[in-house]
């Protein structure tokens, strides 16, 4: 039987580290607020102030996306499901970890898409809802990163690195 005592010093572990998160981010620091932090620095999002609007998360302020708005999306792994608002938005930015169910839940990022929201809507069989099927294809012409040979979006090698960093080929090798 495993002892409390280990399980226990773990958890004050985790505790300081979301502590520490949680100030580094201003926010607290669940899986959707890192990611909206990580997307903000990587692709210049201004945020809307409160963690909670409805619809979007906030707007590209640079690049070829400058004025839209983005619905920013965090998925501890790549299960072919979207959470998609009933409210509008311009865009979903979808930030993955690796495709399949899994026991443990790791924050990386191995995967990164970018939807329009009205072409995703008219995509056959995808609907407003939570945990809505998405199709392989939709989810390909959607990826950004790993950069594929035609993506939606051309990354900067500012940005591909950035998303590097929290791969979880980057967190076996540290």
């Amino acid at each position: 039987m495993p002892k409390l005592d280990g399980l226990a010093e773990l958890v004050r572990i985790k505790n300081d580290a979301d502590a520490a998160i949680a100030q580094l981010i201003g926010r607290p620091s669940s899986p959707g607020n890192i990611g909206e932090f990580v997307a903000a620095k990587v692709f210049d999002v201004e945020l809307v102030t409160s963690g909670s609007h409805p619809g979007y998360d906030g707007v590209f302020t640079s690049g070829p996306l400058a004025g839209q708005t983005v619905n920013i999306k965090t998925y501890s792994r790549h299960e072919s499901v979207l959470d998609i608002s009933p409210h509008p938005c311009d865009c979903y930015l979808v930030l993955t970890g690796p495709a399949g169910q899994a026991r443990v839940l790791p924050w990386v990022i191995d995967s990164v898409f970018l939807f329009q929201r009205e072409e995703l809507l008219t995509a056959r069989g995808v609907k407003v809802g939570t945990a809505t099927s998405v199709r392989k294809a939709e989810w390909e012409g959607a990826k950004i990163f790993p950069p594929p040979q035609a993506p939606r979006l051309q990354l900067s090698e500012f940005q591909v690195t950035q998303l590097a960093l929290f791969s979880s080929r980057a967190a076996r090798t540290q």
